[in-house]
C-alpha cells in the first residue's frame, strides 16, 4: 500500500518552513502512526512481519506497509494495511496543522 500524498510545504515550492516539522520528524511521526494501527486491529503475537517504510522527499511523502497476518485474521490484513497507509497521511497533515 503506498500514499504519495504532499504537504504545505510544496506551495512555496518545496522550501523548509524553519517554525516547520523536519524530514526527520515527519518521518517518525507517519510510521508511528501506521504501526499504531497495525496493532490497534492485531496482537503483536499475530503480526509474523511488519514493514513500515516511509520517505519524506521535497515534500512528498511516500508510505508503503507490508503486513504478514494469517489470511483468515480479521479484520483483513490488506484492509489494515490501506488504514495503515492513510492514517500516516493524516497523522502527517495533523503536524503540518499545529
Amino acid at each position: 500500500m503506498t500514499d504519495d500524498g504532499t504537504d504545505a510545504s510544496e506551495a512555496d515550492g518545496g522550501a523548509n518552513d524553519a517554525a516547520g516539522p523536519s524530514d526527520d520528524e515527519v518521518v517518525r511521526t507517519a510510521a508511528k502512526a501506521a504501526e499504531g494501527i497495525v496493532f490497534k486491529h492485531y496482537d503483536q503475537s499475530t503480526v509474523t512481519d511488519l514493514d513500515v517504510t516511509v520517505t519524506f522527499e521535497e515534500g512528498v511523502l511516500d508510505v508503503d506497509v507490508y503486513l504478514n497476518a494469517p489470511e483468515d485474521a480479521e479484520p483483513d490484513r490488506e484492509a489494515v494495511a490501506q488504514e495503515a497507509v492513510e492514517t500516516a497521511g493524516e497523522a502527517v497533515d495533523e503536524l503540518f496543522a499545529e
